[in-house]
């Protein structure tokens, strides 16, 4: 028996009727699509069942503990107050704009809890695109930390808001995380009418027309990666343990851990890392900012299970944790961006105890669509993996028509992670998620056997360190400075990010400077989208006939910029 049908045979052990996981069809939000029968209904369901993971650790930061009975019982309260003193109710749109930190947990599930729509804000955006997201959402409700308060001054009248730290002179009267957040406190949830079908979480992802949208998921969504992240480790060891895959033999850790380093206002961040722990009991380190040789200290430190990151913050760590004791990492997951062919034969060779693999998913897809790790992954290290099986994918042409296996078009899925649509934009919503499917915008192929294989980008993105960065958002704010008549924003090759931001502007009738533009970017931008490189010329830039810019001749002069 070869691999592809021991795959198959497990996944029907592992779903069939009585099973951990297994598949019935519901009717979802109008649409009959399979589901996971045992999943939890609702967020504060799953927070409730957290509660039996009792004493042991959910949350690091720095010198601060935070067990799972002791954080169930700050967010239980932390609903109380925003049901009675907070007046929020079911469909609330309650905000986060914070770093990586225990307090962002804890407001997360006490909001969820309580009937909200949590709206995590990326920390990272200056005080405009924090204001438009709040604004855009309407949130009534701000947790934050000083330093995304002091972005925010003057910028959030009718807002109530909790300091999540010391708050700046000017958030003085704030209410403070601490008064609100206890551990101590009686584990009660306010009494909250909600299904799995209900709006849970609205995550800002930038478009191609320049300004972000808000993809609207549901408790289901999120739950639904849950188990899809669940099934696929589950697969992933029974396979091993088909086979004779054995890995060097290591004591079983005492828990499973992880250092949390992407923002947990990313679906990586949240839905894949701080929701699945729950349903585990993992426990996870917090870092407010990617450090190397911080990472190594604390994966020897605290032991850490999993080295979990885009391809260059796993390689920075492997370099860091050269002559290091790293014998505890078992499994090492990247993704976000293309990985180097070198990365994964590194990986054996400096862990060889950990296995690895990567996973591929969007926003709109609540994190995971695919996976691939462990002895598939080592199989077909050039696919992104296969789905689990209550999502639906396929590929289709410029027509919409579903092409046959091993051609190439665009990928669209369907299924209970998809998110709903995007809030308050009908028709974007209809153009991106037709009939129930998601347009992924992403170019590839699937195989005889189910794996995805990508090629390519429809949607006009760079990926640096893992964030998506939309060029049209940062051509809008180039064109809208006084010296600039038009400007085109393009990804170029970078050793260690992946692809950093290059932009070519043609002046108007004032030439500006390089630095005078970034700069402008930069006050009205977050930090990653600022371009590294301005390129201020009066030659046109090249367009189609129809007036379409010719990025791919942007792109070739910038390779010509680079030849020795």
């Amino acid at each position: 028996m070869d691999t592809n049908d021991v795959v198959k045979k497990i996944t029907d052990e592992l779903t069939a009727e009585g099973a951990p996981f297994e598949i019935e069809e519901r009717e979802v939000l109008g649409r009959r699509m399979k589901v996971w029968r045992h999943a939890p209904g609702t967020l504060g369901d799953l927070l409730r069942s957290g509660q039996d993971w009792g004493e042991i650790t959910y949350l690091v930061q720095d010198d601060r503990r935070l067990s799972y009975a002791a954080h169930a019982r700050a967010a239980a309260s932390v609903a109380r107050w925003l049901a009675s003193e907070g007046r929020v109710r079911r469909g609330t749109r309650v905000a986060i704009a914070s770093s990586n930190r225990i307090e962002w947990s804890v407001a997360f599930w006490g909001a969820a809890a309580a009937g909200a729509i949590v709206v995590p804000l990326n920390s990272w955006g200056t005080g405009e695109e924090l204001e438009y997201a709040l604004a855009d959402s309407g949130s009534t409700v701000l947790f934050a930390d000083a330093s995304r308060l002091s972005r925010l001054e003057g910028r959030l009248e009718s807002r109530t808001v909790v300091a999540l730290d010391e708050p700046p002179a000017a958030f003085a009267n704030a209410v403070r995380m601490g008064t609100i957040a206890d551990p101590e406190a009686p584990f009660a949830l306010p009494d909250v009418d909600l299904g799995p079908d209900d709006d849970a979480t609205i995550f800002y992802t930038s478009g191609t027309t320049g300004r972000p949208k808000g993809a609207v998921g549901t408790h289901r969504n999120m739950l639904t990666n849950v188990y899809n992240l669940l099934f696929a480790g589950a697969r992933a060891e029974a396979l091993a343990g088909a086979i004779g895959a054995t890995r060097p033999e290591t004591p079983a850790p005492p828990q499973e851990s992880t250092l949390v380093t992407v923002p947990l206002f990313h679906a990586t961040g949240c839905h894949a890392t701080l929701v699945t722990a729950m349903a585990q009991g993992a426990k996870l380190v917090l870092a407010q900012r990617f450090d190397a040789a911080a990472a190594v200290d604390l994966i020897e430190r605290e032991r850490l299970t999993r080295l979990v990151g885009v391809p260059t913050t796993v390689q920075a760590v492997l370099d860091a944790g050269v002559g290091r004791d790293l014998s505890s990492i078992t499994y090492v997951a990247f993704g976000g961006s293309p990985a180097p062919p070198a990365l994964p034969r590194r990986i054996a060779e400096q862990l060889p105890q950990a296995s690895f693999g990567v996973g591929y998913g969007l926003t709109e897809s609540s994190a995971n669509i695919t996976t691939n790790i462990g002895t598939e992954y080592q199989e077909h290290p050039d696919s992104v993996g296969t789905t689990c099986p209550v999502l639906d994918v396929a590929v289709i042409d410029e027509t919409g028509a579903v092409l046959p296996p091993g051609a190439t078009g665009e990928i669209v899925v369907s299924g209970p992670s998809i998110v709903r649509g995007y809030w308050n934009r009908p028709e974007e919503t209809d153009t991106a998620f037709p009939g129930g499917w998601l347009r992924t915008g992403d170019v590839g192929r699937i195989d005889d056997e189910g794996r995805i294989y990508l090629s390519d980008r429809i949607k006009d993105i760079i990926i640096r360190g893992g964030e998506n960065v939309y060029c049209a958002e940062i051509e809008n704010v180039l064109c809208d400075h006084p010296k600039v008549a038009y400007a085109a924003v393009v990804g170029r090759p970078h050793p260690t990010l992946g692809e950093e931001v290059v932009a070519f502007v043609t002046p108007g009738k004032e030439v500006p400077e390089a630095e005078e533009l970034r700069s402008y970017v930069a006050s009205r931008l977050a930090a990653f989208k600022v371009p590294a490189t301005v390129i201020v010329s009066e030659e046109p830039l090249p367009r189609t006939s129809t007036g379409k810019l010719r990025k791919d001749v942007l792109r070739a002069r910038l390779d010509e910029r680079v030849r020795p």
